[in-house]
């Protein structure tokens, strides 16, 4: 790592919904934030969500966005990249971590295969579960339909 990055903010980056604020998404973003100086949260376009969910959020992008903002627990909250696979959001924003949630395997996986190709040194940290019984997201769907 060169020095200048070593001397920069440790950026933070998570990605998710964000449908609705649960104490799984606090418990989540405060783990990542502990994990350096800015957390940036990536919001899942609508078409992304539809794309990997089956169906879009309850919410729009601006109200995720906003909820995520008036909470306090993120620095930033951006759009998701349109194209999936291009992280484009990641380049721009250039983090030292990308938080990933225990049960997103998907998206690990992908970064796994994509990080070396990042032109900057960036690491995959998985969160801890909070209560996954109680809030994983795939539970509290199948409640809501």
């Amino acid at each position: 790592m060169s020095v200048a990055r070593e001397q920069e903010e440790r950026i933070v980056m998570v990605f998710g919904v964000f449908d609705g604020l649960h104490d799984g998404h606090v418990s989540f973003l405060n783990q990542a934030r502990a994990l350096g100086d800015r957390l940036i949260t990536v919001i899942a376009r609508d078409e992304c969500v539809m794309r990997l969910k089956g169906h879009t959020p309850q919410r729009s992008l601006a109200e995720r966005m906003d909820a995520i903002a008036a909470s306090g627990l993120a620095h930033a909250a951006v759009p998701g990249d349109a194209a999936e696979g291009g992280w484009e959001v990641v380049r721009a924003h250039t983090p030292h971590v990308i938080a990933v949630g225990y049960d997103q395997h998907a998206m690990r996986e992908h970064l796994e295969q994509s990080i070396s190709s990042f032109p900057f040194p960036c690491e995959i940290v998985v969160m801890q579960p909070h209560e996954p019984e109680r809030f994983h997201s795939s539970l509290r769907d199948r409640v809501s339909l």
